[in-house]
């Protein structure tokens, strides 16, 4: 199917009457997630996965998808206005949006960053469409063998690309996979680590998993911490940026559209690093590097145009490969799973209405998102003022409401509760929860298609090496590990050289 074929077919899905309300409810509540300081898109997308069950497949992940990039735009919000980012990805907007909004140019950097969030999305949606299928079909040639080998590749990066210690990161994806081995054996239908639980022998439920190690985990890190709400006033004619304002934000929105375009599409990356890496890009490129930090327009651009590129990317390999991009696609991947959807090599000829369909969706949540969050500025500012005693305790009366309807299973609040507590821990001594997560998640497939590669080759392990797309992925797997490990041991030995 040509691009011209795809649009159209994803225009006789997207344009209807159920997709567009689920599209617009999406981006809503996105924005409203990303404006709240600690909660985050991850955590909204775990929130309302169970409210999907009963919907279509097709509205459920508009829905999803609108949530995880409409929170994108409202994180800079209070990111801008008070120094609260609304989302990890958001927090280096704060360094010079809040510079500009104590210069009384707030407006003006809203209106800035909803323009190249807007850019950095379209450009990375152009990626989708053009680069997505030709993906697919290349994966025709993956065996197990490959699929195995990229997916080793996916975990390998999401903990050494992730922030903070990649072995701290190692060991959360090696938890994710023991923990996603409990229950019943896929092959030979015994039941592993039950520990005699009843309700452990279908596995740890997805959903109750996601809430606890982002929602609740949140909510305990942010609970004991006092904010100061003193919003200020923006008025619409103060919104409008002057043609110095434009002219240096345009250039910088095109280099931080790229640099998200390239990370969203790595297994593990994700729009934290995205934003990060453009700020240090154009701080690097600029003539006047002093002024970042003191307000620069092009601290702000670059950034949000590359975590929204970074953000729409990510459905590349998550679509094309069944690689999540990171931790959010990770959790939308097995939204998918849920409603027996499987990212497959076919998957864009057998399910093409539904790719061209969410990607024909992905246009009309950004024009929403663009029409929306100007005039919408002063009622997300408001928002920000609900005290934490009655905005968090709502926020976890709506987990435990959430996850127990799923199964009616007190079980499952009971793992929201724990796996919040492990979640809490985990951050505070440094252990990331997102590549965890996506272990589990990607854990059984994992081990299928190991398994099966060798039952293909009698048992030779040397088929993961013999076969050449895989041996490619697998040496890349051992690079990143090596350029972990080498500079540590360079370390230590200096170390004890200077010791003795």
């Amino acid at each position: 199917m040509d691009l011209l074929s795809g649009l159209a077919l994803g225009l006789q899905v997207a344009i209807t009457g159920e997709a567009l309300l689920f599209c617009l409810i999406g981006v809503s509540v996105g924005m409203f997630i990303g404006v709240l300081p600690g909660i985050g898109p991850l955590a909204a997308v775990a929130m309302t996965l169970p409210i999907t069950y009963h919907l279509q497949p097709m509205s459920a992940l508009i829905m999803l998808a609108g949530i995880f990039y409409g929170a994108q735009y409202g994180g800079s919000t209070a990111s801008i206005l008070l120094n609260l980012p609304g989302t990890s990805t958001t927090a280096v907007t704060a360094l010079d949006g809040y510079p500009m909004a104590k210069q009384g140019r707030a407006g003006v950097a809203l209106f800035i960053t909803t323009l190249t969030s807007f850019f950095g999305g379209c450009f990375a949606i152009v990626l989708v469409m053009s680069f997505a299928p030709a993906l697919g079909q290349m994966a025709l040639k993956f065996s197990s063998a490959e699929y195995f080998s990229i997916m080793l590749l996916g975990l390998v990066a999401a903990a050494t690309m992730s922030l903070g210690s990649p072995i701290k990161g190692l060991i959360s994806v090696v938890a994710g996979l023991l923990l996603s081995t409990v229950g019943m054996d896929p092959t030979s239908g015994h039941i592993r680590y039950s520990f005699g639980v009843l309700e452990l022998q279908d596995g740890l439920n997805l959903v109750a998993m996601a809430m606890g190690l982002f929602g609740v985990a949140e909510l305990l890190k942010n609970a004991g911490k006092p904010r100061e709400m003193k919003p200020q006033k923006v008025r619409m004619r103060e919104l409008m940026p002057t043609r110095q304002d434009l002219r240096e934000c345009w250039r910088p929105a095109i280099r931080g559209s790229f640099v998200g375009s390239f990370i969203g599409i790595l297994p593990g990356a994700g729009p934290t690093l995205a934003a990060f890496l453009a700020y240090a890009v154009e701080k690097r490129v600029s003539r006047t590097p002093e002024k970042f930090g003191t307000g620069a327009i092009e601290g702000i651009s670059s950034p949000e145009a590359a975590n929204n590129a970074s953000t729409q990317a990510a459905f590349i390999p998550t679509l094309a490969l069944g690689i999540p991009g990171d931790a959010g696609m990770a959790v939308l991947l097995g939204a998918m799973m849920i409603h027996g959807i499987t990212p497959r090599p076919e998957f864009f000829t057998t399910n093409a209405d539904l790719f061209w369909g969410l990607v024909v969706s992905f246009w009309v949540g950004n024009l929403m998102l663009l029409v929306l969050n100007i005039p919408l500025i002063g009622f997300w500012v408001r928002i920000l003022t609900i005290p934490q005693r009655l905005l968090f305790p709502g926020i976890l009366f709506f987990i435990c409401i959430g996850v127990y309807s799923v199964n009616n299973s007190p079980f499952d609040v009971m793992t929201v509760i724990v796996f919040g507590v492990l979640g809490y821990l985990m951050n505070a001594f440094g252990y990331p929860t997102a590549p965890m997560l996506m272990g589990f998640i990607l854990g059984p497939m994992l081990e299928q298609h190991f398994r099966r590669a060798l039952l293909f080759s009698r048992g030779d392990i040397l088929t993961f090496v013999e076969r050449p797309i895989s041996g490619a992925f697998l040496l890349v797997t051992v690079v990143l590990v090596a350029s972990l490990a080498l500079p540590m041991l360079r370390a230590k030995r200096k170390l004890a050289a200077l010791e003795d």
